[in-house]
């Protein structure tokens, strides 16, 4: 059996997030992350880094956290009993970026580590992670180019590994009640251990690394596009739809809040604008009207 090394991998996020913040300032131009850590009283603790009011971002979180407790949380457990009984520790990179320009698309990332251990027995462990796309006016050739990337970086990993994970992105970023895609997808896994430790580890990796591949030549091609209160309005309406997915469906901020964890890094990804808007409904034919076509599985 491969050791499992938990310290590579806390290694490997600190210098993740560094990268990305990085990357991000630069490409943004003017704003720069501030950071604050922090520590949680059950164990562990984290650095978070949010940037505001760019020329390009405005706001953009990246987030880093360990948590650690010496046993796992009740809705954890019902789950995975054979985590019951268990010391377990947490840790990962998370970041959401929400552009000024509306004609650019919000986008996510994260990956993580989890492992439990007892005493005597083999640790149970696994990675997770991906990224995914949430364009407001949706150009076909970034949309493809997104999922090219995703598909190359997957490709060393298995031929089928793309498909199964961009599948799964497709299910998982979902709302059932809008019935409907967060966005275009991309990629997401979970429970990840069947590789093997070294395996499995540098497809989280690469994952890690592919998001500003993906993501920053979409930024650069779109950053100068003209718009106005039009698509200004219909990207605070869209941004609704995040905020309900990220409160209601998704497991990473369930498992930060149910264990305990920094309310306010857990909730960074929280646009810091967004509106609602009673039965809207886009004019026939118009670019709003336009999204809806993208907001459904696809091949790319």
């Amino acid at each position: 059996m491969q050791d499992v090394n938990k310290h590579a991998v806390k290694a490997f996020l600190l210098e993740l997030q560094e990268t990305i913040c990085q990357a991000l300032e630069a490409q943004d131009g003017q704003a720069r992350f501030v950071e604050d850590s922090w520590e949680r009283e059950e164990g562990g603790g984290g650095r978070s880094r949010v940037l505001r009011d760019g020329a390009v971002f405005e706001q953009g979180g990246v987030n880093f956290s360990h948590v650690y407790g010496a046993q796992m949380p009740a809705s954890a457990t019902a789950h995975r009993p054979e985590l019951a009984g268990r010391r377990f520790e947490a840790m990962g990179v998370s970041l959401v970026i929400h552009p000024k320009n509306p004609f650019i698309p919000t986008s996510h990332a994260n990956v993580r580590f989890f492992i439990a251990e007892k005493d005597g027995e083999a640790p149970v462990w696994w990675f997770g992670g991906g990224f995914d796309l949430t364009p407001f006016y949706p150009f076909e050739e970034d949309c493809r180019h997104w999922h090219q990337v995703a598909k190359d970086l997957c490709a060393p990993f298995g031929e089928e590994v793309y498909a199964e994970h961009k599948a799964w992105c497709d299910r998982y970023f979902f709302l059932p009640h809008r019935q409907e895609t967060r966005g275009v997808g991309g990629l997401f896994f979970d429970d990840l251990n069947q590789w093997g430790f070294e395996k499995s580890f540098a497809y989280m990796q690469a994952v890690g690394l592919g998001f500003l591949d993906a993501y920053l030549p979409i930024v650069e091609k779109r950053a100068t596009t003209p718009f106005g209160e039009r698509e200004r309005e219909f990207q605070l309406y869209r941004r609704g739809r995040y905020v309900e997915f990220n409160l209601v469906y998704d497991r990473g901020t369930l498992f930060g809040l149910q264990s305990g964890g920094r309310t306010e890094s857990i909730l960074m990804s929280m646009p810091p604008l967004a509106r609602w808007e009673y039965c809207y409904q886009p004019e026939a034919d118009s670019q709003e009207a336009r999204l809806s076509q993208y907001l459904t599985p696809r091949d790319w």
